[in-house]
């Protein structure tokens, strides 16, 4: 399991990074906007990413005592920017950080933050980090110049606070559910549900794009998480990248899970190879979908179909 993870974890990064440099043209230093913070409920503030590849969705939410970050942007300069900005829309000296998964633009800016912050980890992110994050910060510093200097000297911030499934955090008038959500997008996705505003921040388990499914990740899990978002019923998604959205989106990418994952158990059992089934659910969805996006859906439910 270990090894396997290890190279899971590493054709994500090498993906990311090719997609970097066919999507982005000219690079753009992957900084956290600074001055751009909006407010999108009464708890609850989002930094967004304008859209910049390796540039988080920062959530900020501030309760009468308690200030929770989660994501912080790629290094310490990141989490610096971040920490400014919290700094307008709070004045809790109570500080609390959590982030969506270990990948480096959502963690590495941690150690930017005080030494009283506490640090929230689910036990599965724990297990990212200690079986290849050393490597994953080591591919994403290669992407470009810019990471390679934002991540020099960058570590994984130690947790003060583990938690299995499921940690509520009273902040103070606002309740936060933290969630671990099992392998989607890593095996420590962590999702994050703001009880008075309605609010979701999804991480990578959902967002507007279709999600690139990992190599041992199972769709089983990931139509799980998708129903366990969809039952919140929630009124504004923030995910780890991209626009906001509503629960329409999650509806969107449920239903078309449980129709690659239908259609390639069916073409399995007709004993269609992997390859093949690939192309004909291509060709049977690309008026719906981006055809090249859905391969790697379509290898996922092909591997786990029986």
């Amino acid at each position: 399991m270990h090894t396997s993870f290890m190279r899971s974890a590493c054709v994500v990064a090498v993906m990311f990074g090719a997609m970097l440099s066919a999507q982005r043209g000219p690079q753009v230093p992957p900084m956290v906007k600074e001055g751009a913070t909006e407010k999108i409920s009464d708890h609850v503030y989002v930094i967004p990413d304008a859209s910049v590849s390796l540039v988080p969705n920062v959530t900020i939410v501030v309760g009468s005592r308690t200030t929770l970050v989660v994501d912080t942007g790629l290094g310490r300069r990141n989490g610096e920017i971040v920490l400014r900005e919290v700094g307008k829309v709070s004045k809790n000296t109570d500080l609390a950080l959590a982030t969506t998964h270990f990948h480096p633009e959502h963690d590495l800016g941690a150690h930017a933050f005080p030494a009283s912050t506490k640090m929230y980890r689910s036990r599965d992110q724990q297990v990212d980090i200690d079986e290849s994050g050393a490597d994953i910060a080591k591919r994403f510093a290669g992407f470009s110049p810019d990471t390679a200097e934002l991540l020099k000297g960058a570590e994984f911030r130690k947790a003060d606070r583990f938690f299995d499934k499921e940690q509520t955090l009273d902040l103070g008038g606002v309740r936060v559910r933290m969630m671990a959500m099992g392998f989607n997008h890593t095996r420590g996705d962590t999702a994050f549900w703001i009880e008075p505003d309605n609010i979701l921040v999804s991480g990578d388990v959902v967002m507007s794009t279709m999600p690139q499914i990992p190599a041992m990740a199972k769709l089983s899990t990931w139509v799980q998480s998708l129903e366990r978002f969809e039952q919140l019923k929630p009124r504004r998604v923030v995910p780890s990248h991209g626009p906001m959205f509503d629960a329409a989106t999650i509806t969107n990418w449920k239903t078309f899970l449980t129709t690659v994952r239908a259609r390639a158990t069916a073409l399995k059992k007709e004993g269609k190879s992997v390859d093949d089934t690939v192309k004909a659910i291509q060709d049977e969805l690309q008026d719906k979908y981006d055809r090249n996006r859905m391969a790697s859906a379509i290898r996922a439910a092909y591997n786990e179909a029986q």
